[in-house]
């Protein structure tokens, strides 16, 4: 579903809402919620507002297990490292135990780090099937979603949980959850906003099939729902508007 706000302040607002409504849903049925994270300058406002009091009293966050869709190759203390983002802008203004934060480690080689953190995720499902409760996306002004960046080799991954990408041009590393994985969720939310992004959207939801070009067309939940919250700047290409 897509849901247009106003603007980008009334869109987080609006994804602030539905991570509540989810998390307690989650919470009432299995007493437990599990939530992937996106990084980067985007969902930071989400992290603030959920960290206000206005909302951090709607949620038992001690009940909440939290993961992280990508990952910088970078130290957990360098700036662009996304645990070290919301944990600054969420997990510590809440009070977040660490024991429900599963950050994903960068101090060693970038396939080893993908592997360990596949395994982790493994461990805390245990037995049962790997379904996050609730994952939480970005857009890429060139269409990519967590670490699916274009014409990368992960965009066929289909059996790895999380993946190691080298990224030539950029000359650099990231780890992230492959679309098999993030597919299998409960619900998938994406929050885009800014006329810069609308191209993407607009490719994403309206244009041709091309996984190659528009990696976030992979996610595809075929047991899942998936929304959109989305400015009126980020969807002023859009020829439908639900």
């Amino acid at each position: 579903m897509i849901h247009i706000y106003k603007d980008a302040e009334q869109a987080i607002k609006g994804m602030a809402d539905y991570f509540v409504q989810t998390a307690n849903a989650a919470i009432k049925e299995k007493g437990r919620c599990t939530v992937v994270l996106s990084g980067g300058d985007s969902p930071k406002k989400l992290y603030q507002l959920l960290a206000t009091w206005e909302y951090g009293r709607q949620i038992d966050w001690d009940k909440i297990y939290f993961f992280f869709g990508d990952e910088r190759y970078v130290p957990f203390t360098d700036p662009a490292n996304n645990g070290s983002m919301v944990k600054k802008n969420l997990f510590d203004p809440l009070r977040i135990a660490d024991t429900n934060i599963f950050y994903v480690n960068t101090s060693v080689p970038p396939d080893e780090v993908a592997r360990k953190y596949a395994q982790r995720i493994l461990s805390h499902f245990k037995n049962k099937p790997v379904r996050f409760d609730l994952i939480l996306l970005g857009l890429g002004d060139n269409a990519h979603t967590a670490s699916l960046f274009p014409h990368t080799p992960v965009l066929k991954e289909q059996k790895a949980l999380v993946k190691a990408v080298s990224l030539e041009d950029q000359q650099s590393h990231r780890i992230t959850m492959t679309a098999a994985l993030i597919n299998e969720a409960h619900a998938i939310a994406f929050l885009v906003y800014g006329a810069a992004k609308a191209k993407a959207v607009h490719n994403v939801l309206e244009g041709e099939k091309d996984f190659e070009t528009y990696p976030a067309q992979l996610i595809t939940p075929e047991d899942g729902v998936t929304d959109w919250f989305l400015d009126e700047e980020a969807a002023q290409s859009l020829r439908k508007r639900e």
